[in-house]
């Protein structure tokens, strides 16, 4: 049994599939990355609005966390995302 199978029987569309594999190839040691979400969308040749329709329906399905980090002058930074496994 591979460590993605729950992801392929769940009921999700491709492009979710296809995010979350991509956060999980990035991620660290405790399953956290951040990629900008026009690199996610350019190393996936998808659109950026396909990316964060993705990104919903992995945090609606539990898969993933979101988190906006900010620099510390107070402006936004990237989002950090945290992959969680079912």
């Amino acid at each position: 049994m591979g460590r993605l199978d729950f992801l392929y029987r769940m009921e999700l569309p491709h492009r979710a599939v296809v995010v979350y594999m991509y956060l999980a190839d990035r991620a660290n040691k405790d399953g956290e990355c951040w990629p900008a979400i026009p690199r996610i969308a350019a190393e996936l040749k998808l659109s950026q609005s396909t990316v964060r329709r993705a990104l919903k329906d992995l945090r609606k399905e539990g898969l993933l966390e979101t988190e906006q980090r900010y620099r510390t002058k107070g402006g936004k930074s990237s989002l950090l995302y945290k992959i969680q496994r079912k």
